[in-house]
């Protein structure tokens, strides 16, 4: 199953040992080697110093919201080598330029989906320049075209035309589903390729 970045936010994380909200979700921690998703960033009255659950600590989905063991399973970032890292480079995916190898603009990254099944980042949405949204005004690519991830922009192996191309012969649309607002939605398979694949 896919979610929407924009959606996880604000979404309820239970306790499974109080049956209580633990927090809520800030924002995801991506690590930009792997396009994983290593934390969530948690807020809430209960919520100290340790403020980041590990995907790896997360129980499961549910419409209810996100699901832990409890509070306890909450880490500082000294308290994980990887996620102090990865929130030292202060990465974000918001807002990042997309190009195409060959030097094309195709905008930048307004939202990106995540896999519930393995916490990838499964696509991007793109923001097309104003210039190119009179048809469409997003461009959804998927992490298998992804080559280069730098500071500044994100760059993909295939000029728009083909990336267009190959979504509508695909059916390929965002799939902007809410989890936590519909319990009848079956995972759809995940995806596990990483930034890099070059897949031909």
């Amino acid at each position: 199953m896919l979610v929407a970045n924009t959606r996880l936010v604000g979404t309820k994380v239970l306790s499974v040992q109080t049956g209580a909200p633990i927090g809520q979700i800030v924002k995801p921690i991506v690590d930009p080697s792997t396009f994983k998703i290593i934390a969530f960033e948690l807020a809430g009255p209960l919520i100290r110093e340790a403020n980041y659950l590990t995907t790896d600590s997360i129980r499961e989905y549910s419409h209810f919201g996100m699901v832990a063991d409890s509070i306890d399973e909450l880490v500082s970032p000294s308290d994980v080598v990887r996620l102090e890292e990865v929130l030292s480079l202060n990465f974000s995916l918001t807002g990042l330029k997309v190009e195409t190898k060959k030097g094309s603009k195709l905008g930048h990254i307004l939202d990106f989906t995540i896999s519930s099944d393995d916490y990838m980042v499964a696509q991007i949405i793109v923001k097309r320049p104003l210039i190119k949204s009179f048809n469409d005004s997003t461009l959804v690519i998927s992490r298998k075209e992804i080559v280069e991830v730098t500071d500044y922009k994100i760059i993909v192996k295939d000029e728009e035309s083909t990336l267009k191309s190959r979504a509508a012969k695909e059916d390929f649309i965002p799939n902007f589903v809410n989890p936590f607002r519909n319990s009848e939605l079956s995972p759809s398979p995940a995806h596990t390729e990483t930034p890099g694949d070059k897949d031909n």
